[in-house]
């Protein structure tokens, strides 16, 4: 009996979100949806989340409304969704490090599936590597061959502990087998500063961060850690081809609140596929960096289970932690 009475109460309240979903999406008094995005407004994965808003809007017809919520390493942000009603009317517009690096961090750790259910992904970004213009390395393979000449001398910055390019330092580290030193900083500005003037000699990042001091030629970049068809990134040698077995890449997804009903589920996918395929949105991604590619709700689930192993494995054999 029991069983049977949990999933009429399921099955009743699926029915009633999706209807109250679609009433909305059909022109019926449509509420805003609500799309929380981790970082402070201005920065790349806030352009990306405003730009994939405005589409979905026209998909679905219904207005959406942005909130930022920086700091904490994203952990606020992701604590409104999970406080929100399961009804698709509050969203996570995250990157990839706020769901399979963060919840490592926590204490006590946190399996992120519990608490959110994706929704899909809209879009992927590798990082690139790059070094102080005064720096005697031009190429991944010159950098590497100075590491290992001068063991532990050798300084990656990054915008602070257990951050992606924190991780992809340590991962860069394990399989180039050269000791090198992680050089946390309070956000990114502060890291590229000391890039510059060489108080510190290579770190990992999205290419948009590090466009205007390349221009400039205060910034080397030397290598990118995944493939990538976006115009700004064609020509960067792939890390990989110099030290096998690495490489790894940031991606943006939705994610709404865990037992969001599938049918909720299913039909913002569908809006996000659609505005997808605007040319004005694709044109906007490639000029951040950015690949347009898609994953749904089981495909995006799976490879969070995955890049969270990666990870994990990191994090705990590089003692990552943070206070």
């Amino acid at each position: 009996m029991t069983y049977m009475y949990t999933s009429r109460r399921s099955f009743l309240a699926s029915a009633a979100a999706f209807a109250a979903f679609g009433a909305q999406a059909q022109g019926a008094s449509p509420a805003p949806t609500r799309m929380v995005i981790p970082f402070a407004a201005g920065g790349a994965t806030d352009v990306l989340g405003r730009d994939l808003a405005k589409a979905m809007s026209t998909a679905l017809g219904q207005p959406f409304v942005i909130e930022n919520a920086g700091g904490g390493a994203g952990v606020p942000a992701v604590q409104k969704v999970t406080g929100a009603k399961a009804d698709g009317s509050t969203l996570l517009f995250a990157a990839s490090g706020n769901i399979t690096a963060q919840p490592l961090l926590q204490k006590p750790r946190v399996d992120i599936l519990t608490q959110l259910t994706p929704v899909g992904m809209i879009a992927t970004a590798p990082h690139v590597l790059v070094v102080a213009a005064k720096m005697p390395f031009k190429t991944v393979a010159e950098l590497v061959a100075y590491a290992k000449a001068h063991p532990g001398q050798l300084n990656f910055g990054s915008a602070g502990v257990g951050g992606l390019a924190h991780l992809g330092t340590e991962l860069f580290a394990r399989a180039a087998q050269v000791d090198i030193k992680h050089v946390p900083y309070r956000g990114a500005s502060a890291a590229m500063t000391d890039l510059v003037s060489g108080q510190i000699h290579a770190m990992f990042g999205t290419m948009p961060s590090f466009t205007g001091m390349v221009q400039n030629g205060m910034l080397r970049v030397v290598g990118i850690t995944a493939p990538s068809a976006a115009t700004p990134l064609r020509g960067i040698p792939l890390i990989a081809n110099t030290v096998r077995g690495f490489g790894y890449k940031s991606w943006n997804a939705l994610f709404a609140p865990a037992g969001t009903p599938a049918p909720v589920i299913a039909r913002l996918y569908a809006a996000m596929k659609q505005a997808s395929a605007d040319p004005g949105l694709a044109k906007r991604f490639e000029e951040q960096g950015v690949d347009t590619e898609l994953a749904d709700s089981a495909e995006l689930t799976d490879m969070v289970r995955k890049e969270t192993a990666v990870w994990d494995k990191v994090i705990r054999e590089a003692n990552i932690q943070v206070n």
